[in-house]
């Protein structure tokens, strides 16, 4: 006997499969939405695993174009508190063009070698190397920041921290 063509032999063979899936249509139907809920969830999760990879890779590449917060103004430390002064902590204003101010800076030219980083160092990393130091360090880095960019928030935060280092110790301990 001849075969029936491939086209015949097909749409036999798709015609007998709709039959045995009419057939399985009314089990399929009482699983259907459980199905229809499951498939679109695991798609949510599958868009929401792109998109936050996508965000991480965005994130990656402007970290580099956008400079570094030294410090959010909505933070608050406790060393940050307004500092009393006494009628001997008046700064005094050193004129531009004192040659005092040149010879102090040629003093106090080179970064402390015990924290070679410092220029480096943003307020907050900079506080957290602090509390390792004594007073004569700190006194030195504030020598240092004086005579260079002369930071308010940084002169203010060493002058904190060597008054809290500096206090007898009942004070220190209420303060830390």
């Amino acid at each position: 006997m001849k075969p029936l063509p491939l086209g015949v032999r097909i749409a036999a063979g798709l015609a007998v499969t709709a039959l045995e899936q009419a057939r399985k249509l009314p089990q399929q139907l009482a699983g259907l939405p459980l199905t229809v809920v499951s498939e679109a969830m695991q798609l949510s999760m599958r868009v929401q695993q792109h998109v936050t990879e996508l965000a991480i890779k965005g994130d990656d590449v402007l970290s580099g174009l956008r400079p570094v917060e030294e410090e959010p103004e909505w933070a608050t430390f406790d060393e940050e508190e307004t500092p009393v002064t006494t009628s001997q902590e008046t700064p005094v204003e050193i004129p531009a063009d004192d040659p005092w101010e040149e010879e102090e800076r040629a003093i106090v030219a080179e970064v402390p070698a015990f924290l070679p980083v410092y220029d480096e160092l943003s307020i907050a990393q900079l506080r957290a190397r602090l509390r390792n130091l004594d007073v004569e360090r700190l006194e030195e880095l504030l020598r240092y920041e004086k005579a260079h960019e002369a930071r308010p928030e940084f002169v203010g935060m060493l002058n904190r921290r060597i008054r809290t280092v500096s206090a007898p110790e009942g004070i220190k301990q209420s303060r830390e």
